[in-house]
């Protein structure tokens, strides 16, 4: 019915979405966000939406082969890195919900990763990501942004199949953080945190406090 609200997961993915774009995270149309369906498959916002506006109209929903199974807005069309949503979903099952933003910090921290890596700094934010050790050392993968994504897609299943990452995050070179989590809130907090440590980094170099100078 028109104008009926929306009671599956597309209602959570829109308020996470209206949440980053007002940190400065997803700005215009960038960035994309998917969650598990009840009905099956996954939503993923469509390609080209602003983030601070979306409804329900602004989702796609697709099988893990990519396939649509369900668009509200027959104009629309999936988000262009839903191959790296599903490279994530089949590598991690229990995964709910990933979120891709486009922070200014993190596109700056990942010009400081080396041979694929950023390490983290063992700040507090970290246990929240689900490593409680002692000054853990903590390493982010890092992935070349190639111009066709399921050329980056590859890379990602093929290194996550190889490697569990330390945390639920991965990061693509001047790109923006990939992070997930068992459904929109754990993933949401996830990325809060890591972007918390991404923007400690840059102020920590900015200061010329010890490793970021």
């Amino acid at each position: 019915m028109a104008g009926a609200a929306v009671t599956d997961e597309r209602r959570e993915l829109a308020a996470a979405a209206r949440h980053f774009y007002q940190r400065g995270w997803m700005v215009g149309t960038a960035g994309n966000l998917s969650a598990r369906a009840s009905a099956g498959g996954f939503w993923i916002t469509a390609s080209g939406r602003h983030k601070g506006e979306l409804t329900d109209k602004d989702f796609i929903r697709v099988d893990m082969d990519g396939q649509v199974l369900e668009s509200p807005d027959l104009q629309g069309r999936p988000s262009a890195e839903t191959s790296i949503h599903q490279a994530i979903y089949r590598a991690f099952p229990e995964t709910g919900a990933i979120f891709h933003v486009h922070s200014v910090e993190a596109n700056i921290a990942a010009h400081w990763g080396e041979k694929g890596r950023l390490r983290l700094p063992a700040l507090e934010m970290i246990k929240g990501l689900g490593v409680w050790e002692e000054n853990p050392l903590v390493d982010l993968p890092v992935f070349e942004n190639l111009p066709h994504v399921p050329d980056i897609s590859a890379l990602i299943a093929e290194r996550l199949e190889q490697e569990r990452p330390q945390i639920p995050a991965l990061l693509i070179n001047l790109h923006g953080a990939t992070v997930w989590g068992k459904d929109c809130t754990a993933a949401l907090h996830h990325t809060e945190l890591l972007e918390y440590i991404f923007r400690y980094m840059v102020t920590a170099r900015m200061a010329g406090l010890g490793g970021y100078a």
